[in-house]
């Protein structure tokens, strides 16, 4: 792997050490490519995501802002011209319309039919995902590998929120809140999978995504996961690719039950279901798979070490979560 790096060029290795650039190109055929922007109110009565976009496929070339309001359910998928997205090169600033997303904060002007947004939302102490050379990001080394079907990136695990937003005429004060940000890019989503994640625990500065999958592997498939819980100024990670396992992954109802087990210990999830509104997810760079999301099911963790001792432990009422049911039939 160290040799290969050798032979990667200045602006790969910009791509994937840098994940939350854009990674595209608007030439692409069959490409899309999205970013996650969660934010939460300090009295967690407001939870809004807003997800820019691009979405390429044959003669179809958009560009897009979804919005999710977590407490409702309802969302709003807003169509741009491919050439309203503007982005710049080698970091991550990305407009689209009259629009513009950062790692530093938001400025929305949506203008549509549907939902009128304007305001403007600045963000702080962003903790970032820690890299490493042979691990550049949150998919470790599959980061190099340049036929996967999706690729995804955490830009910021947490961060404070300053700024009000007018929707529909409604004032909404996000400041004092917390937010995160993640992004995906690649073909299409994959056939099924669980993905989870929250940063609103009230008691203590905590961060936990886990997502399991089912990934194309060279005519075939396996099923990957990744996760990870920062916690006490600590992250603690669990994936394929660090030789973690996906001890229960199962459905009882509207209550979902994972266990990791990796080398820094067992992770214990258990999520409870709530609200969820449609969301458009991508095949083949097409924008045209209908797909659910939450952003306030209940999830409680337990983090226990080697000798089952607690490490720590949490629960949160804001938690993003998307079920595609046939994930659970490989367990």
């Amino acid at each position: 792997m160290c040799i290969f790096l050798l032979f990667l060029t200045k602006r790969t290795m910009l791509r994937i050490f840098k994940p939350e650039v854009f990674q595209g190109s608007l030439n692409r055929k069959a490409y899309f490519e999205g970013w996650y922007f969660k934010h939460v109110s300090k009295d967690l009565k407001q939870v809004y995501a807003f997800i820019p976009g691009i979405s390429i496929n044959g003669k179809d070339k958009h560009a897009f802002i979804q919005i999710i309001n977590g407490i409702t359910g309802k969302t709003n998928y807003i169509s741009y011209p491919i050439d309203s997205f503007k982005w710049t090169k080698d970091k991550f600033s990305v407009q689209i319309g009259q629009s513009s997303f950062s790692e530093y904060g938001i400025d929305l002007n949506i203008d549509d039919p549907a939902i009128s947004i304007q305001g403007k939302l600045s963000y702080s102490g962003n903790i970032p995902y820690p890299q490493k050379m042979l691990a550049p990001g949150i998919m470790g080394w599959y980061s190099f590998v340049p036929f996967m079907e999706c690729y995804h990136g955490v830009v910021s695990v947490d961060h404070a929120i300053q700024g009000i937003l007018s929707i529909d005429d409604q004032s909404i004060n996000f400041s004092d809140g917390n937010g995160y940000i993640e992004k995906d890019w690649g073909r299409s989503f994959p056939e099924c999978w669980v993905w989870l994640q929250t940063n609103s625990f009230s008691d203590q500065r905590s961060s936990l995504f886990v997502s399991v999958a089912k990934i194309p592997w060279l005519g075939r498939f396996f099923i990957g996961f990744i996760a990870f819980l920062y916690v006490n100024d600590r992250f603690y990670t669990f994936s394929t690719y660090n030789s973690s396992k996906l001890e229960v992954l199962k459905r009882d109802g509207n209550q979902i039950e994972i266990q990791l087990t990796g080398p820094q210990g067992t992770l214990k999830v258990l999520t409870i279901i709530s609200n969820a509104g449609d969301l458009v997810a991508p095949v083949m760079g097409n924008m045209n798979r209908m797909i659910k999301e939450s952003i306030d099911s209940k999830v409680t963790y337990e983090l226990i070490d080697k000798n089952n001792k607690g490490i720590a432990k949490g629960k949160s009422d804001r938690a993003g979560l998307e079920v595609i049911e046939k994930i659970f039939e490989y367990f």
